[in-house]
C-alpha cells in the first residue's frame, strides 16, 4: 500500500499537468472527482499550465496543497 503524499503515476514518473486526464490527475494526493475537474477546467481556460503556482487560482487548491503536489507533478508545454 502505497504511503499518502508519496503515489505518482503508475510508471512512478510525475504527473503532467499540461498532459494528464481526470484519471491520472486522481492519483495525486488530495485530488478527487471534483478537483481534477476543476483543474482541467482551468487548463483549458489557460491553455495550459506554464508553471505550478498557476495552481494557486484552481478553485480548492492553496499553498499547502501546492506544496503537497509539488514534487508529484511537472509541467510540460503548454
Amino acid at each position: 500500500m502505497p504511503v499518502v503524499g508519496s503515489r505518482r503515476s503508475a510508471a512512478g514518473a510525475p504527473v503532467d499537468l499540461n498532459g494528464a486526464d481526470a484519471a491520472a490527475l486522481e492519483t495525486l494526493p488530495g485530488i478527487g472527482q471534483t478537483l481534477a475537474r476543476h483543474i482541467l477546467e482551468a487548463r483549458a481556460a489557460r491553455g495550459g499550465f506554464r508553471s505550478a503556482e498557476e495552481l494557486l487560482e484552481v478553485s480548492g487548491i492553496g499553498p499547502a496543497t501546492l506544496d503537497r503536489l509539488r514534487p508529484l507533478i511537472r509541467i510540460v508545454g503548454p
